[in-house]
């Protein structure tokens, strides 16, 4: 069997086992209920965050995203509809095609500006990314990969597999303690959510001056990151 062969006699068995299943169906509730949450808010007319600084470098996006007008709402009218393509099963895939240029977009940012929430997008992120692998025999025919004989698959019209699949689940948490302590190392200082959250990492800085007065620079100062950092990074070399 080819290689191409073997991967998609794996694909097959995971989409003939309800475990699977199970856990694509959690992360469309998950994906959906956070772009519900996200949505509403926007529709209200709040803004998004509203207890983080304006002048935290997420904050100052968010605050600009807040005075777009209509289109703030338009975004969060779009949130809305894509949750409810996810939970709906004869949607979802549509959903999840939707949603991951939005959240992929969202996972950057976060990273860009060095906020705190890049945890959980990056979770957010690799959720959708398996929502359109479980959907890949759909995705298929709009990458235009080349068809195998449909002859040559299983039939799956059979009850679905009870075996727990410990090898999957066991990345997955792997995959989510990964992703949390490579972003407690990612950065050598981090703005926090907060002035306070700022200065409290201070003392474990490796150069306790510079981490002060990079805070002092992002929130009393209200100047762009990119600033601060070279702020940051001249006293820290002296």
């Amino acid at each position: 069997m080819s290689k191409a062969g073997r991967l998609t006699h794996l694909y097959d068995e995971a989409k003939g086992n309800k475990w699977f299943y199970y856990f694509a169906v959690f992360c469309r509730i998950v994906l959906a209920l956070a772009f519900f949450i996200s949505g509403i808010v926007k529709i209200r007319g709040e803004r998004f965050a509203a207890g983080l600084s304006v002048n935290n470098p997420m904050g100052h996006y968010l605050e600009a995203l807040y005075h777009t007008e209509y289109y703030y709402t338009f975004i969060g009218i779009s949130q809305l509809v894509i949750g409810v393509l996810l939970l709906i099963p004869r949607t979802a895939f549509l959903g999840a095609l939707s949603y991951f240029p939005i959240i992929l977009n969202i996972c950057i940012l976060t990273y860009a500006v060095r906020f705190e929430g890049t945890r959980i997008t990056t979770i957010f992120l690799l959720g959708n990314i398996y929502l359109l692998w479980w959907d890949y025999d759909r995705l298929k025919y709009l990458l235009q990969f080349k068809q195998g004989k449909e002859n040559d698959r299983p039939a799956r019209k059979k009850p679905l597999s009870n075996k727990f699949p410990f090898l999957f689940f066991g990345s997955v948490v792997g995959m989510i303690a990964a992703v949390i302590i490579t972003n407690l190392y990612i950065y050598d200082i981090r703005p926090g959510n907060s002035p306070e959250e700022c200065t409290n990492g201070c003392p474990g800085n490796r150069n306790p001056k510079a981490c002060e007065a990079f805070c002092d620079c992002i929130y009393n100062q209200g100047k762009p990151l990119g600033e601060c950092l070279n702020a940051y990074n001249k006293i820290a070399n002296q």
